[in-house]
């Protein structure tokens, strides 16, 4: 099974941003626990702040991975481009949140990632994404 992680802006400072609601883990070193706990998974992991480099990963491994895991953090809230790539390719989409958005401001609640991904996970913290890839397994 061939996965890939992709994190939108601003989550390379985790571990260092808001750790009353991040946490304190950097995603490099939870990253590499996945890969400890998920040997058999050829996972992989992407991050941009850009906009149209996510849609280009998306676009690129949208035909030939097993499954994406998506935060695209702030974007999944504004980006209308992000969410069509995702309608676009045929490789399935989890959106992950690591907090519960819908606690959260009012334009947090609004999703354009949703309407075209498999499934939701949010609010549970950095293992938001391990629920993600247990659910491609469940599923495989």
């Amino acid at each position: 099974m061939k996965l890939l992680i992709i994190n939108g802006p601003n989550l390379n400072l985790l571990g260092k941003r808001e750790p009353t609601i991040y946490g304190n883990t950097t995603f490099v070193d939870y990253f590499s626990s996945l890969q400890l706990t998920y040997k058999n998974i050829e996972l992989s992991y992407y991050q941009s702040n850009i906009e149209g480099e996510l849609i280009d990963k998306i676009q690129e491994v949208g035909f030939s991975y097993d499954g994406i895991i998506l935060n695209a953090a702030a974007y999944t809230h504004t980006s209308v481009g992000i969410g069509d790539a995702i309608k676009a390719i045929e490789t399935p989409v989890v959106e992950v949140h690591i907090s519960n958005t819908f606690g959260r401001e009012e334009f947090r609640h609004q999703s354009y990632i949703s309407p075209n991904a498999k499934g939701v996970i949010l609010g549970f913290g950095l293992q938001s994404y391990d629920l993600a890839i247990q659910s491609f397994l469940a599923s495989k």
